[in-house]
């Protein structure tokens, strides 16, 4: 009863501090306030298991090359609380067994005598003197307990995982090539940008934005053709059974902080857009599957037998990028887009089972760029841009001559048992024991990305695009031309002739 007032008293505490109030707490070091983790909350309500977090296994150096809230002078603080917390609680148990004992004492001496006689023997005294001090020293080791719990896992969810020993070391300039495929287009004409083409084709329409507020572009199905949209459905069409593996429908509203997997929504700028906070205050729109499928592992465990377990999604994703103002315009940087995303799920016997699960997924990215005859390059990302949960990370970017440069289409990150140790997903080992899982993840296809790269690439010199053999079974038709006439004529203000005094 005692623990549960002190955790009370200090949870109560810690949301005052979180909302403003007096007697803030558990503040990230150099955050300028109080941190707030609802998946500390979750746990501490006793709705999930305790995140086993390893924080022995990481160093200062590993830390501080990441970017992150926290540097590498913060792991020692984080450490110190850590050892602090198993020093107390190794405390608390010790006086709860000698609680128990003079418990016993009690009880011996009150059935050997009648409650008067035991009472008057100083023995009896002695031990209701000793109970009394235990549960003094209890009652305050609790306290300390309950502050430097919240004061660790607040903090610590916030570290990064351990990084790869061969990752590069740096920004994104760092990035390593480890792999080129495909020859860039030749073109004897000046290649025109993916909007350019989109909008004379009749399939992306830019100017719908404004009042549809999902993103800079639409992919219109035009008289029925709907050839964008067909090349959106036949790319996803095409993932959808990557060798056998099951399909997984993600929510679009994803508790943000519950599932966050080592997540930070709440980063600034945010990536994230919040459903109304005062209604609901976990939902986000999710950015990612990912998230959804981590959540749907938590609190399980999966037989070593059934690993590695590989499931994909396809889901409609909402971010926040066009908010930077880098390249507001095209499909490049969306508020809303498609996405087919491979996650899996593998053990960590040997620990090289993960990277195999990342080779493996790599190669299916590969495997599906390299059938639309997309020339990419295949990138060993740097420690900056990792995030916190990955360990390694490789990215694939796309020529897209319209932009006159690469541009990234996907990604693939071995999160080893970062994710498994704040989601407690576990898988029961050879000797039947209950291990921490490895997790991995990868995009198959973020169709507006490649959308760009397929048209931009395959390019005809009067504007036609040809559509790549791979996709002609979808899509029907082996040459995106023009239509003999629009569907609709442009008569905005910006027009000769636009607007309501138009003829």
């Amino acid at each position: 009863m005692a623990a549960r007032r002190a955790v009370g008293a200090a949870v109560r505490g810690w949301r005052r501090a979180a909302s403003g109030g007096a007697g803030a707490g558990g503040g990230v070091p150099g955050g300028g306030g109080a941190a707030r983790s609802r998946l500390y909350e979750h746990v501490r309500e006793g709705r999930s298991a305790r995140p086993q977090l390893d924080v022995a296994a990481l160093s200062e150096r590993e830390v501080e090359r990441r970017r992150g809230a926290l540097r590498g002078g913060d792991l020692g603080g984080i450490v110190r609380s850590w050892a602090r917390l198993g020093e107390v609680r190794a405390s608390i148990a010790r006086l709860q067994a000698e609680k128990d004992q003079v418990a016993q004492g009690v009880r011996a001496l009150l059935a050997a005598h009648d409650k008067e006689t035991a009472e008057a023997l100083p023995a009896y005294t002695s031990l209701r003197a000793q109970g009394r001090q235990i549960r003094l020293e209890l009652q305050q080791l609790l306290a300390e307990e309950a502050t430097l719990d919240e004061q660790f896992y607040i903090q610590a969810l916030q570290l990064p995982n351990r990084t790869h020993p061969e990752a590069p070391v740096g920004d994104e300039s760092q990035a390593r090539v480890v792999e080129v495929v495909g020859e860039k287009p030749v073109f004897t004409f000046k290649p025109k940008g993916h909007l350019e083409l989109g909008e004379s084709l009749d399939i992306i329409r830019q100017r719908w934005a404004p009042v549809a507020c999902l993103g800079p572009s639409l992919l219109l199905p035009v008289r029925g053709r709907g050839a964008a949209a067909a090349r959106a459905r036949a790319l996803r069409h095409d993932q959808a059974a990557l060798q056998g593996f099951p399909t997984h429908d993600s929510p679009r509203p994803a508790a943000r902080r519950r599932f966050c997997c080592g997540m930070q929504p709440n980063a600034t700028p945010s990536p994230i857009y919040t459903i109304d906070p005062s209604r609901f205050e976990d939902l986000c729109l999710a950015g990612t599957s990912e998230v959804g499928i981590a959540g749907y592992f938590m609190d399980h465990a999966v037989r070593l037998e059934d690993l590695p377990l590989r499931i994909v999604c396809s889901s409609t994703c909402y971010r926040a990028e066009t908010d930077t103002g880098r390249e507001p315009w095209g499909l490049y940087r969306v508020h809303q887009f498609t996405k087919v995303e491979m996650f899996g799920v593998t053990a960590a016997e040997s620990g090289a089972e993960s990277e195999a699960l990342l080779a493996e997924f790599v190669a299916l990215q590969k495997e599906i760029f390299s059938e639309l005859g997309l020339h990419y390059r295949v990138l060993d990302m740097p420690t900056e841009e990792l995030g916190l949960p990955a360990y390694r990370k490789f990215d694939i970017e796309a020529w897209m001559p319209g932009r006159g440069k690469y541009g990234e289409i996907s990604s693939a990150s071995n999160c080893t048992d970062y994710q498994s140790r704040r989601l407690n997903i576990m898988y029961s080992d050879s000797a039947r024991r209950l291990r921490h899982a490895h997790t991995v993840n990868g995009t198959a296809c973020a169709v507006s990305r490649m959308l760009i790269a397929l048209l931009e690439c395959n390019q005809l010199p009067d504007g036609s695009v040809r559509v790549p053999p791979a996709l002609q079974p979808f899509i029907g038709q082996t040459v995106l031309t023009r239509p003999p006439a629009p569907l609709l004529r442009y008569i905005g203000p910006n027009q000769p002739g636009g607007g309501p005094e138009g003829p």
